[in-house]
């Protein structure tokens, strides 16, 4: 599993949905698709309509690959944070029952209100 304690998602950008379900399409169960894809370097953080994965890519090939699976319904509170004027990257913090703080950021121009959304959608049912 990914350590989250020791560090966060940094610089996530938004990629094409069809690069988070390339990467994590076996994964998927039925009834559950990508909603949104984002990446930095080489990591991927994918938002389904059930879940949130996390990829971390290790060694160096990147073949090795660690897939952590944030379910909607063990978030417990969540925080978004907005770019500003002089600090423009955003940030989400989510609280998970069992496993603690996860924090992702993202690149300033991330529409980080619309992850709210999608988190906010299916936490809340």
């Amino acid at each position: 599993m990914i350590d989250f304690n020791n560090g966060s998602y940094l610089k996530l950008k938004m990629v094409n949905v069809n690069d988070g379900l390339n990467m994590v399409g076996p994964l998927l169960i039925e009834n559950e698709g990508v909603v949104a894809s984002y990446k930095s370097i080489r990591d991927m953080v994918i938002f389904t309509n059930k879940r949130i994965i996390a990829v971390n890519v290790q060694g160096v090939t990147g073949k090795k690959k660690d897939f952590t699976s944030l379910p909607y319904s063990k978030i417990s509170a969540y925080s978004v944070e907005t770019a500003g004027h002089f600090d423009l990257d955003s940030e989400l913090e989510l609280w998970f029952s069992g496993l603690g703080k996860v924090k992702f950021e993202f690149s300033g121009n991330s529409n980080i209100v619309e992850i709210g959304k999608i988190i906010s959608s299916y936490a809340l049912r």
